[in-house]
């Protein structure tokens, strides 16, 4: 167990070895795009759960468990190896409440991949249209312009403005002041619902980008739910604007008839 002045608890079981690991990170956000798509790799891919990180700029609650227990709200790191390459990935319940516990927290993170020869960091988050959309498309960004060129090479589309809040952002802004690689990918989602559609866009392009086998196949019925939910809302949204017109209408007649009269 490490544990320093900043009131951040990290409790280690056994320290992977690892050569030219990736850290991959998925935390709560909108549409849990990212951290969906990070337990689905953590699931599918049989990852072992190897430290837990506590900290006091958590959200002040605890979760319950499945067997009916309390934890306090934390982040884990689990470490698997699929197709001769080790990942280390992070989830977690929560990001921290605060801007000075996000880049605490963020710097300790790092400070452990150095620890554990982590080369590269891929962040995935959400890109908050606002719209519904079908085919969700994936945004990024990264610390190196040389990366930047291969992005079509992966259909994703490139960010040349705007910013990423959270710790999505200030894990590789940090990551890039401490000559690390970094990079953002965001799954297009409207913010409004739990997004599987975006998460499998994200996995689609990240499982290409790092050469990941994985079964896609549970996660893809999840993206039909989301459709579906999708479409439902849809119908409500436009069955409300209907009745609006209708009463708009309806108003607008008694006003004629009015001066008629």
């Amino acid at each position: 167990m490490f544990q320093d002045n900043e009131k951040i608890t990290i409790e280690v079981s056994f320290l992977p070895k690892l050569k030219n690991a990736r850290l991959i990170c998925g935390l709560p956000g909108s549409g849990y795009v990212g951290k969906l798509a990070v337990d689905y790799l953590i699931d599918k891919l049989n990852a072992s759960k190897f430290a837990d990180i506590y900290s006091s700029s958590f959200p002040p609650q605890v979760s319950i468990q499945r067997d009916g227990t309390i934890d306090l709200i934390k982040n884990s790191l689990y470490f698997c190896k699929n197709n001769n390459r080790d990942f280390i990935f992070l989830t977690g319940d929560a990001q921290p409440v605060s801007a000075q516990g996000e880049y605490i927290l963020a710097d300790k993170i790092l400070k452990m991949c150095e620890k554990l020869n982590i080369d590269s960091i891929y962040t995935l988050a959400a890109y908050i249209t606002g719209k519904f959309v079908k085919q969700p498309k994936v945004f990024g960004t990264c610390t190196k312009l040389k990366t930047i060129e291969i992005f079509h090479n992966y259909g994703i589309s490139k960010m040349n403005k705007g910013s990423i809040t959270g710790m999505n952002g200030v894990i590789i802004g940090i990551a890039k002041k401490n000559q690390m690689s970094g990079m953002c990918l965001l799954g297009e989602t409207s913010g409004y619902v739990v997004d599987a559609l975006a998460s499998k866009a994200l996995l689609d392009v990240l499982c290409n980008m790092l050469d990941i086998k994985l079964d896609m196949s549970e996660l893809k019925k999840r993206a039909i739910d989301t459709e579906k939910i999708i479409k439902t809302i849809e119908s409500q949204i436009s069955q409300v604007s209907q009745d609006q017109q209708q009463t708009i209408s309806m108003r607008s007649g008694d006003k004629n008839l009015d001066y008629i009269s």
